[in-house]
């Protein structure tokens, strides 16, 4: 056997380099680099490994868990066939990489985290940045990523690193299974050396592969489906990575069966297809919530069924409704006690379409359908042409920039109110056009993401959405992207503190307390007095940026036009009206409310409150609809 004598280290880029992936005959390279921040705990070892492998890049952030949201933003614009690695020291800078950790397991989104660990051997224990505990020896900071990893490792020895390695790679590859991967890396076991042998360098390719419906389930979907009245699609973002959209295309033009869409998968069909009803749940359209609420039958694709989709189990009201999902993963497609097709999205929507050929929705179904749409769509308009303030209203803003972007353009955003107004009414017109980060919901995600997302497709210009809470969270990736010269537009909406959460604490009785950006008034002790002067275009401009503000439409159209000539990040400070809302259609999401309290407010709110979850459903049953054979 030919072996190579290396460091635990340079046997892991050397590892990382040959790893490619496959579908549908199209081959292409796993991983397109490695982000880090270098400390005592990864310097000698990684950070030696990538300087002598200068074809394998490194990228140097300006915070760890902004790394992380780059490599998932790059894996989701991607379809999940790329990725990055992610490395850290020990200690703060590897558990500063846990929420991004979380954001990619809870997205099932594929990344490699390589943070730094304690000594393997015990002899200089305790050291710097080291967590000790009285029970055990073997533990560090970095258990804390067991829970939000998809895979976890220790590589306490040298020798056990190609076996973690291909572990790691089944995980990563796996449409059902991927998220964060983390493999902890003791400092002096990444610097050892051993003699690895020669196959584990080899280029090595993993097959992703179409896996196809168990066929009695597809027949029994095809009998659900001719038998339903008032057929409902939800579209989600399994749909968009198992590239299905055109096969989805297909099937709602043949059968007429409408689609709403969630927010990852939002763009499965364009904003203008006739059977596109857009947004549903809690951030959903009135169009599709009608829908939605009578339907017999929702066939869900790709979505994990989460309370936003489902309006916290009330989207779904009538009293016989039934689900079948299409979903790789076999926990997500038994939800709802559905007929699950645990299958991929493209053949399976494929394989539907032929078997019903002949099936359509009834012509009063498809006029509703119709109808529908058309209000929505006028109600985009009105909402998008408010005239309101200065400050604008959110819904304003979006119009403007909506209306400037051209077809191939990508937003992106991930947290506060920006999301459900955007996922109302952003018209999307290519699948990866919308990029939104809402499996967690993950303030600071934004400016990274957008990173992420131009590096892996230049060819795109990039629309950052961000408020200013998320924006103080973390900005220093503007920093990142003016030195790897990847230009983003940044539009930085200013409501002086966190608008979604105001916007809730209000509707439970609590007016906005803690989410304005205030100073503390001495008079009643809280966060109430004069307002904060935070002046977000002059901050961008210290980061390096070009840096603009609007006040109005027209100066925000001046604004986006000049920012398109500029060859480098530009952010753009758009005060808006944090109290000039964009209705909620026809939904509901369950926040309790405290059940006693001395304020009236409360009390009334949790009266309501009461009175909306009556509508929750249990979807228990099994049995079929009444008119489809046992």
């Amino acid at each position: 056997m030919r072996t190579r004598r290396v460091t635990m280290a340079q046997a892991l880029i050397a590892f990382l380099k040959n790893q490619y992936v496959e579908r549908d005959g199209r081959e292409i390279p796993f991983f397109a680099g490695v982000w880090g921040i270098f400390g005592h705990g990864n310097v000698a070892g990684i950070g030696q490994a990538l300087q002598q492998n200068p074809d394998f890049r490194y990228y140097l952030p300006r915070n760890e868990q902004a790394m992380v949201h780059i490599a998932v933003a790059f894996a989701k614009m991607h379809n999940r066939l790329r990725t990055f690695a992610c490395t850290s020291s020990i200690g703060p800078g590897a558990t500063n990489m846990l929420t991004g950790a979380a954001t990619a397991t809870i997205n099932r989104l594929p990344v490699l985290l390589l943070p730094g660990d304690i000594f393997a051997r015990r002899n200089v224990a305790p050291v710097l940045q080291q967590l000790e505990s009285e029970h055990t020896q073997d533990i560090s900071v970095n258990d804390a990523f067991r829970p939000v990893s998809r895979y976890w490792d220790r590589i306490s020895r040298p020798d056990q690193l190609p076996f973690a390695l291909l572990e790691a790679m089944r995980v990563l590859t796996s449409p059902a299974d991927t998220g964060a991967v983390t493999l902890a890396l003791p400092q002096d076991v990444q610097t050892e050396a051993w003699d690895y042998p020669e196959e584990l360098f080899e280029k090595r390719v993993w097959h992703i592969p179409r896996p196809p419906a168990d066929r009695e389930r597809l027949r029994r979907a095809v009998q659900w489906i001719r038998a339903a009245k008032r057929p409902l699609l939800i579209a989600g973002g399994g749909l968009i990575y198992s590239e299905a959209t055109e096969a989805l295309a297909r099937f709602v033009a043949q059968t007429g069966i409408p689609v709403a869409e969630t927010q990852a998968g939002k763009g499965s069909l364009p904003f203008d297809h006739p059977q596109n009803l857009g947004a549903i749940g809690v951030t959903g359209t009135r169009a599709a919530n009608v829908i939605a609420r009578d339907a017999d039958l929702v066939i869900a694709v790709g979505t994990r069924l989460g309370d936003f989709p489902t309006a916290s189990k009330t989207a779904f009201q009538h009293p016989e409704v039934r689900f079948l999902t299409i979903n790789v993963a076999e926990m997500d497609a038994y939800k709802h006690a559905a007929l699950p097709l645990v299958a991929d999205a493209r053949i399976t929507l494929e394989e539907l379409r032929e078997a019903l050929a002949g099936y359509r929705v009834a012509a009063d179904y498809a006029a509703e359908i119709a109808r529908l749409k058309a209000e929505w769509e006028a109600e985009v308009e009105r909402v998008f042409d408010l005239r309101h303030g200065p400050p604008m209203a959110q819904s304003e803003v979006i119009g403007v920039l909506n209306r400037f972007v051209g077809p191939r353009d990508v937003v992106v955003c991930a947290a506060g109110s920006l999301p459900g107004d955007l996922h109302k009414l952003w018209r999307t017109r290519d699948p990866k056009g919308y990029h939104l980060e809402y499996g967690y919901s993950c303030m600071g995600y934004e400016i990274a993401g957008g990173l992420g997302v131009k590096m892996a497709d230049p060819s795109r210009e990039v629309y950052v959405l961000v408020g200013d809470g998320s924006y103080l969270m973390m900005s220093s990736e503007i920093v990142t992207s003016i030195q790897e010269g990847y230009k983003l537009v940044i539009l930085v909406l200013d409501n002086h503190g966190f608008g979604s959460i105001g916007g809730l604490s209000r509707s439970l009785g609590l007016g906005t307390f803690g989410t304005d950006y205030r100073f503390r008034n001495p008079q009643t002790g809280h966060l109430d007095g004069e307002w904060l002067p935070v002046d977000f275009a002059a901050n961008a401009a210290s980061l390096g940026a070009h840096a603009l503000r609007a006040r109005t439409r027209e100066e925000l159209e001046r604004a986006l036009e000049e920012a398109r000539q500029q060859p480098r990040t530009t952010v753009i400070a758009v005060e808006v009206d944090k109290e000039a809302r964009v209705p909620n259609y026809d939904a509901w999401w369950d926040v309790p409310v405290a059940e006693v309290s001395e304020m009236d407010s409360v009390r009334q709110a949790r009266a309501q409150y009461e009175e909306a979850r009556k509508r929750e459903r249990f979807f228990l049953s099994t049995r079929p609809p009444a008119d489809v054979p046992l």
